[in-house]
């Protein structure tokens, strides 16, 4: 996930304009109005289609843009209004998108040799976008880099400097993180994880126009199988990470961590009893930075919970079957479901696994 300023529903409106307002339905125009945090996540409908959900704080769906198939991350530029959604991995599509529909959808396909991962982010500048790739033939993460301003051409790619490659985000300084969550897939074999005996997990910190490693953390021997895939930055420059867990069901692992450049890793101890609950795997996680909170779902065993974002302290969980996206809200965090929970609102959409807040 990338760092972005949030935008609340009147900003949301003036950059759409009354073209946009418009379009809407009377409901969805009701929705918008009184709404003051506007998100965005993929969705299924009842008969099979995919589309990309512009949802209200209240859970109401305001809009949707139509997809070819099923997305899974999504990264927004505050500075240039664009966002993207990546394929679910291994993918070979990535829609770019305005929310304000200002400009049509724009569809990129992966290049020879590589797919999606997922996941990107934008250069604070809104010039570059990043996005997590496979080179499946040298089994190795890499990120590959798009103009923004000439189309979307993809200009190069830099290394993620470890394999299964999943999240990025930028730092406030503009370098690149990268969550390699060390499991070897092929496309010969779609989702099969080719080496859980020998992981590679590790968390980078990269330089982003050249690629060049500034700092590598990997894991310690008894944590090879603790795939790191998600992340997100506070507002204090620690850098959030998630993870799901290939070992044994009866281990507990420690399951969320931070760092920062130059600080060594850092694991959450959560209580056991919590740990058994997240069913050994974090879906996704996110920060709160105005409220100084650290939210993580699961979809496992169906849990939410939020954490004390100076340390790591358990204050809440919520048990939430098939909990999926999690997103800073005005309160705490919106989450959503893959059986149609959106905040306090349930419907027959099956919510994929994120959620950005535009």
């Amino acid at each position: 996930m990338i760092s972005t300023p949030l935008i609340d529903r009147r900003v949301f409106l003036r950059s759409a304009g009354l073209a946009f307002v418009a379009g809407l339905g009377a409901r969805s125009a009701f929705a918008l109005e009184r709404t003051d945090a506007v998100y965005a996540s993929g969705l299924k409908r009842p008969d099979g289609r995919f589309a990309i959900g512009l949802v209200s704080e209240a859970g109401t769906l305001i809009d949707e843009i139509a997809l070819p198939g099923r997305v899974h991350g999504l990264c927004h530029s505050a500075a240039n209004g664009l966002s993207v959604a990546f394929a679910r991995r291994p993918g070979t599509f990535a829609v770019i998108f305005d929310a304000k529909k200002s400009v049509e959808p724009r569809i990129i396909a992966a290049a020879n040799g590589r797919h999606f991962f997922g996941h990107g982010a934008f250069s604070h500048d809104g010039r570059h976008f990043y996005a997590s790739e496979n080179d499946f033939d040298a089994n190795a993460g890499v990120i590959g880099i798009y103009d923004c301003i000439s189309g979307f051409e993809r200009v190069g790619e830099v290394p993620a400097h470890g394999i299964g490659t999943h999240d990025i985000t930028v730092t406030a300084d503009g370098l690149l993180v990268i969550a390699n969550g060390g499991i070897e897939t092929h496309p010969d074999f779609g989702r099969t994880k080719l080496n859980l005996d020998h992981m590679e997990p590790s968390l980078v910190l990269a330089e982003a126009r050249t690629g060049a490693l500034i700092e590598k953390h990997t894991l310690p021997p008894e944590l090879k199988q603790l795939s790191t895939r998600h992340l997100d930055v506070a507002a204090d420059g620690r850098i959030w990470f998630a993870c799901q867990y290939e070992g044994p069901r009866t281990d507990r692992p420690p399951l969320v961590g931070y760092f920062a450049k130059g600080v060594p890793v850092s694991y959450v101890q959560l209580p056991d009893e919590t740990t058994d609950r997240l069913g050994n795997y974090v879906g996704a996680i996110a920060v709160n930075r105005a409220q100084g909170l650290v939210g993580i779902a699961s979809p496992k065993n169906g849990l939410w919970a939020v954490l004390d974002g100076k340390d790591g302290r358990l204050l809440s969980e919520t048990t939430l079957p098939d909990a999926a996206g999690i997103a800073p809200s005005p309160k705490s965090f919106a989450v959503s479901s893959y059986r149609g929970d959106f905040l306090d609102r349930n419907t027959e959409i099956a919510w994929d696994q994120h959620i950005i807040r535009l």
